[in-house]
């Protein structure tokens, strides 16, 4: 659940108008990898090496789950893939890093339009910031997503954030129980 406060920092350490304020960039050769296996999640197209940019422990966390490991992650977007057969990223900014954020961070501004029905309009569009925090392997470490750059709340903002973060953590592994580890197969 996205936070009520336009001037709450995101996953970043900045508002939302200051990362939407950011330059887009180059990507740097050690990047590309994670951005190639970043846009076939998001496009509903993962395949087996697309997980190879996660570090085994990773943590994802979005508005709708937190999974821990890379095996609740590839729940949630294999889970995706299924919901959302058909995904496009019309707009795919890598962004520039404040001196606040670390080089080890990546920053991400897209869109993604979803469709549950391939060949109909889209259901839902969502622009998202995604943070990405690498380790010195080139793997991603934690993978934040905040529609809109709003930051996610968590139990640091007390009671009602403190079980917000547990539905999402039961929302993840209810997920991990019922979704194949296989990527789904594209016809």
């Amino acid at each position: 659940m996205p936070s009520n406060d336009p001037n709450a920092k995101n996953a970043s350490g900045l508002t939302p108008s200051e990362t939407k304020g950011l330059r887009e960039r180059q990507p740097e050769a050690s990047e590309e990898k994670i951005l190639e296996g970043i846009k076939e999640l998001y496009s509903s197209k993962p395949t087996e090496r697309t997980y190879e940019i996660y570090a085994p422990d990773a943590v994802f966390h979005d508005p709708v789950g937190i999974a821990e490991g890379v095996k609740s992650i590839r729940a949630q977007f294999n889970g995706l893939a299924k919901l959302f057969p058909r995904a496009d990223i019309p707009s795919f900014r890598v962004l520039e890093n404040p001196p606040s954020v670390a080089k080890s961070t990546i920053l991400i501004d897209q869109d993604v339009a979803y469709y549950r029905d391939p060949k109909g309009e889209p259901t839902k569009i969502v622009n998202s910031l995604l943070t990405l925090e690498t380790n010195g392997m080139h793997q991603v470490v934690r993978h934040t997503e905040e529609w809109d750059h709003r930051r996610e709340t968590s139990r640091e903002d007390g009671f009602f954030g403190m079980l917000n973060e547990q539905r999402k953590k039961a929302t993840a592994g209810f997920t991990g129980l019922f979704v194949s580890q296989e990527p789904p197969q594209k016809d």
